[in-house]
């Protein structure tokens, strides 16, 4: 633990960034139609990646062969992924969507980690993920919004559970690459052919834009989305998910609904209630539980 512990801080800041990220993201959104704000917030990291890939490792280039593998990695995690969830949120309540895009994902990422990787999935790993999946299912049901299995929200639910397959899936396939390539190298190309696939389906949207709307928060808003949920968050989850391993990274997912109450709380004046905060706790519980275990 002691050897990975930055690592574990760094997949604990991320998640709680993403998770802040659902209050920021309601002022641009106010402006910004889904998909356009979803390409800039993509579109806009790429200089920034670029050129920092060069300035770090000197250049940009990965084999002909790789970038297929990119391209594939870049639809289905950035372009597919995206606007599944946007149409999650759309089909479904925000409660069913938050529990069912977050709570299997670290599931489905450990069951299916040896068809990817080399990775031993132990005991300690399992009971400290259920540990932590009761605390996050707390804080997603203990708000006002309950879990609704009525038939009107039946096609959100279903995009909102594949959302956790093919996240996990997308984890999973970024890290035979990684062990290739650096993570920033890596995170780089798959976001440059995400945004490239993304363009398109934004074509029809910019004119719905109200321009004379555009304030210093929207502005704020997306400079976060590009700078820190994207440039930072998704660099800093690869090395530290290279590091200690793709199964027990994603079970650190669980900080973002927690994460998100609380940028409700102070954001948008929702309450906390008393489920969540015990909910809270158990997560850190049950993360601790994972991350104490001693290499053998």
């Amino acid at each position: 633990m002691v050897s990975n512990l930055y690592y574990y801080v760094g997949l604990i800041f991320v998640s709680i960034v993403w998770g802040i990220n659902f209050g920021v993201s309601r002022w641009a959104m106010e402006v910004f139609p889904a998909e356009v704000f979803v390409f800039l917030r993509f579109g806009l990291a790429l200089p920034v990646l670029f050129l920092l890939l060069k300035w770090t490792e000197g250049s940009v280039k990965v084999e002909k062969r790789d970038l297929v593998k990119l391209a594939f990695i870049g639809l289905i995690g950035i372009t597919a992924l995206e606007i599944m969830v946007m149409y999650s949120i759309k089909y479904t309540t925000l409660a069913n969507a938050s529990l069912l895009n977050v709570a299997p994902w670290p599931i489905f990422a450990a069951l299916f980690a040896p068809l990817f990787i080399r990775e031993k999935i132990t005991a300690r790993v399992i009971t400290g993920g259920l540990i932590a999946l009761m605390g996050v299912t707390m804080i997603i049901l203990g708000g006002k919004d309950g879990f609704d299995l009525s038939s009107e929200y039946m096609i959100g639910n279903y995009i909102a559970l594949s959302i956790s397959l093919i996240g996990a899936l997308f984890n999973l396939a970024t890290m035979p690459l990684m062990e290739k390539y650096s993570p920033l190298r890596v995170t780089t190309w798959f976001i440059f052919f995400g945004s490239l696939f993304l363009f398109p389906i934004t074509l029809n949207k910019w004119s719905t834009i109200q321009w004379e709307n555009l304030s210093i928060v929207t502005w704020g808003a997306v400079a976060y989305n590009v700078i820190m949920c994207t440039v930072v968050a998704i660099v800093v989850w690869n090395i530290s998910m290279k590091r200690v391993g793709a199964a027990k990274a994603n079970f650190y997912r669980y900080f973002v609904p927690a994460a998100a109450a609380v940028a409700g709380a102070l954001f948008f004046k929702e309450p906390i209630w008393a489920a969540q905060i015990i909910g809270g706790v158990v997560i850190i519980f049950g993360l601790v539980w994972i991350g104490t275990e001693k290499k053998r």
